[in-house]
């Protein structure tokens, strides 16, 4: 019989704001060496609704189309009703489009990513921020 073993821990770190991307690579690997868990998966959520997660190959050119494409896709500013709150419509929106969570495979140890791809957060508000990205790692 097989038993799965759970671990979880909380990544934190800063952004400055809009559109900041930031590369969970190293600190999503350091959580895996440190459950143990040699075969299964690794469930990433952000604690929050104007941050996103994705894969995305983290090199500059493709980071600014990155940022282009979701600039033209949700614009800032557009007349979102949401904006008479707090003007940071374009923010959620551009977050839920994203999603707000990732699932990458493990096996032997390690995560199983592509040569050119990278687990990111996208940090979407208006404002820097401390942020929160909750791991579960699942398997054996």
């Amino acid at each position: 019989m097989i038993r799965l073993k759970t671990f979880n821990d909380i990544v934190r770190f800063e952004t400055t704001g809009e559109i900041d991307i930031i590369d969970l690579t190293e600190r999503f690997s350091k959580c895996v060496q440190n459950s143990g868990i040699k075969n299964g998966i690794l469930s990433a959520n952000v604690i929050g609704s104007t941050g996103a997660l994705t894969a995305i190959e983290y090199e500059h050119r493709v980071l600014d189309d990155f940022k282009q494409i979701l600039n033209k896709l949700v614009p800032k500013g557009a007349g979102y009703k949401h904006d008479i709150i707090d003007s940071n419509a374009h923010s959620h929106l551009r977050a839920s489009l994203i999603g707000p969570s990732l699932t990458i495979s493990i096996h032997e140890g390690r995560m199983q990513l592509g040569t050119w791809q990278q687990p990111v957060f996208v940090c979407l508000d208006v404002r820097s921020r401390s942020r929160k990205v909750a791991l579960t790692i699942i398997g054996e």
